[in-house]
């Protein structure tokens, strides 16, 4: 258990029936009245953002998330089928447990995977990644320009903004956290 007076961020909890991270909070001491914790916390399931205020004693369990480092196999059209590089079992996920990932995630690279309670609710892709530009407008000589960009889609499907000297065929350098342009790989 874990009181409401000993939240950090990042800490993750059951509350309402779900599983909560918390994202910001603040201890508030009124001239007149009792403390409390002011907190931003997040559904991990839903991702739902919410604004709560908590009594300093308000006792709730700690919540414990594994993390499992998989590598994507391929799409069937309908799952998205994961492989645990030690047992070689395969495990299909569906389109709502992989969005925020998928995107950045070719065949064979590792991910990985969040858990609660036995159960997978989250991908999550490496913090950067190296994906080939299959579709932009071609580049001039003496577009070095990097305060310009232009429009460009990567081969799992994502569209980003570019530099302009960027053409079809460069590997470039994603961060996925940000969805932004890096540099060229």
């Amino acid at each position: 258990m874990i009181t409401a007076g000993d939240f950090k961020k990042g800490i993750t909890v059951e509350w309402d029936g779900g599983v909560w991270t918390i994202v910001d909070f603040q201890h508030v001491k009124p001239g007149k009245g009792a403390a409390f914790v002011r907190t931003k916390i997040k559904n991990i399931m839903t991702g739902a953002v919410v604004e709560r205020s908590f009594n300093p004693t308000d006792k709730m369990p700690k919540a414990v998330i594994e993390t499992k480092e998989m590598e994507y196999l391929y799409n069937d059209g309908e799952l998205y089928y994961f492989m645990d590089p030690e047992t070689y079992e395969q495990m299909p996920l569906n389109h709502s447990q992989v969005e925020d990932a998928i995107q950045f995630v070719k065949e064979n690279t590792n991910v990985t995977i969040r858990y609660f309670k036995g159960s997978a609710f989250s991908v999550e892709a490496p913090n950067f990644v190296e994906l080939e530009v299959t579709q932009t407008e071609p580049g001039f000589k003496g577009d070095t320009a990097t305060n310009n960009f232009k429009p460009a889609t990567v081969e799992t499907g994502y569209e980003l903004m570019v530099p302009l000297f960027i053409n079809i065929g460069d590997k470039i350098k994603i961060d996925t956290r940000s969805g932004e342009y890096l540099s060229r790989a």
